[in-house]
């Protein structure tokens, strides 16, 4: 995007100053947009998982002109309330990928699995934990930390006995340790809290 006289043009266009027309293709010259007095132009905004739109500032006093609006913080209820939406969301589509067993043990067939049924208790349990954990945060900050917690993964790299380790930061409303018993990543090596 560009600035020019008070406007953003988003997108390369004919474009008239002081009396010529110029073709939308001196956006592909940076030289002539120079002198022409068309400046890059790019926005900042907060971000709006923490923040509404606040106040809008314009700096033109650059090579290039930064338009930013100030973030106003979302209320801590508010989001621990949506949170809470998150982790029950994941509950009921982990549920409903087993429920079948159920439906299937009530009409007379094969009784649920017990690592299925165990599968089952630790989803909840873990929903109890993670929904004492969401209502102690107080904080913004403390609720921003919770869904992007840093964690170390170490994977198998294929080559011998390598791994490779990199750095996730992980929502822990979306973050489920028990998983059912066919879902097995074979690189997978660990997974901690930084």
């Amino acid at each position: 995007m560009w600035y020019f006289n008070g406007q953003t043009i988003k997108h390369p266009k004919e474009i008239v100053i002081g009396g010529i027309t110029y073709p939308r293709a001196i956006f592909r010259n940076s030289d002539t947009l120079t002198s022409l007095g068309i400046k890059p132009y790019s926005q900042t905004t907060p971000d709006s998982r923490y923040y509404h739109n606040g106040a809008f500032t314009l700096d033109e006093s650059g090579d290039e002109v930064v338009g930013t609006y100030a973030g106003t913080a979302i209320d801590v209820d508010t989001l621990k309330y949506r949170m809470l939406g998150v982790i029950n969301s994941r509950v009921a589509s982990k549920q409903g990928e087993i429920d079948w067993y159920w439906a299937r043990a009530d009409k007379g067939g094969k009784a649920v699995p017990s690592e299925i049924s165990d599968y089952a208790t630790t989803i909840y349990s873990e929903q109890a934990t993670k929904e004492s954990e969401v209502a102690a945060l107080s904080t913004l900050e403390e609720i921003m930390e919770y869904e992007n917690r840093p964690h170390t993964e170490v994977r198998r790299t294929g080559v011998g006995d390598e791994t490779t380790s990199s750095t996730r930061h992980i929502n822990m409303c979306k973050h489920w340790t028990a998983n059912p018993t066919d879902e097995v990543d074979e690189a997978f090596v660990s997974l901690t809290a930084d």
